[in-house]
């Protein structure tokens, strides 16, 4: 029974176990080739470099799961970034509310864009290209030129390892508690995307509202004839698609400690969180997928930047590889449609 459950799984989900695997060999070269490979300082550097652009890619996989694009994630990041950078410091109460102020920015955002998109009956591309430049205009309106302030302990505890983050808020001696020991070295960031995934996606993909925005991917008209509530699922999948923004948004505000409302890293984030989506075995038709996979298309993604360093690639030609592998990634998703008579295949 079990061997059937799996073949059966892996027929259903090629996409994303070969995603899987792809992520496990490119890492685990990745580090044989690294001089200081298999250590806990070099997982803490990669996973900080990763975080951002995991919860950008899960945003994004919302909108596509409903057979859309979000063109305004990048932006949505960048602007909660900003405001993340002026709120941040201060009392422990005064950063929390931070936090809190920095979140709400970026599910506003995506309450509006879920509306504008339902109510108004515009193609969600052209609706988040639009409110994408607003993001970006409200972003230099935060902050003008780069900078911020940042709680430092803040910062710290949560771009490190597990015994950081308990030493620098007095949760044990010098993080050597025997009951810290088996979780010390692990990263941070590790934990919180771990914690946002089980807490936000896992119960929205197991509700009605979320079976409902992979009903609207797969076939919109016949979800509706169900009486699914359609409008609410599409303004759900915005909204929470512009509340992982906000937490890439913050998180890159504390690893950096400052703000940026740079254009052109807007732009290079949404385009990589479709590659990212595409590479994590989500449909670009919609209805098939999950935030899961494009976490590891995501991580792909970032394990492919870090070759970079070791491999010393001229800084000139990293551009025209990232380019390649983008077109890979999207190619191989539209690879799988043009074979297919039916749309329907596409769900088996």
């Amino acid at each position: 029974m079990s061997g059937k459950f799996l073949t059966r799984w892996l027929q259903q989900n090629l996409g994303f176990a070969a995603a899987i695997l792809l992520l496990v060999v490119l890492y685990l070269v990745y580090n044989i080739l690294h001089p200081r490979g298999f250590s806990s300082a070099v997982a803490i550097q990669n996973s900080n470099e990763a975080v951002a652009i995991v919860f950008v890619a899960m945003a994004q996989t919302l909108p596509v799961l409903l057979g859309g694009l979000d063109l305004s994630v990048g932006a949505v990041m960048t602007l909660t970034n900003c405001i993340a950078s002026e709120l941040l410091h201060g009392s422990p109460a005064q950063i929390l509310l931070g936090m809190i102020v920095t979140l709400l920015s970026g599910t506003a955002f995506g309450l509006m864009n879920g509306c504008i998109v339902v109510y108004g009956r515009i193609q969600p591309i052209i609706a988040t290209l639009a409110t994408g430049a607003i993001a970006i205009g409200l972003a230099l309106l935060v902050r003008p030129k780069p900078g911020g302030d940042v709680d430092e302990d803040l910062s710290w505890a949560l771009t490190n390892a597990v015994a950081d983050f308990a030493e620098t808020y007095g949760i044990a001696d010098d993080g050597q508690a025997w009951w810290l020991s088996p979780f010390a070295d692990i990263p941070v960031p590790v934990i919180l995307v771990v914690i946002v995934a089980a807490l936000v996606w896992i119960p929205f993909r197991r509700s009605v509202t979320g079976r409902t925005v992979y009903a609207i991917g797969s076939a919109e008209g016949s979800a509706y004839m169900s009486g699914l509530p359609i409008n609410r699922a599409k303004i759900a999948a915005f909204t929470l698609g512009g509340l992982l923004a906000a937490c890439g948004g913050l998180y890159l505000a504390i690893q950096t400690s400052s703000g940026n409302a740079d254009i052109q890293q807007a732009g290079a984030y949404t385009l990589n969180s479709i590659a990212a989506v595409v590479l994590g075995g989500t449909s670009l038709l919609g209805g098939s997928g999950g935030a899961i996979g494009s976490l590891v298309g995501a991580l792909i993604l970032r394990v492919i930047s870090f070759y970079f360093r070791i491999l010393d690639i001229d800084p000139l030609l990293q551009p025209l590889i990232e380019g390649v592998v983008l077109l890979t990634a999207v190619s191989f998703g539209a690879f799988r449609t043009l074979r297919v008579k039916n749309k329907l295949d596409l769900f088996r």
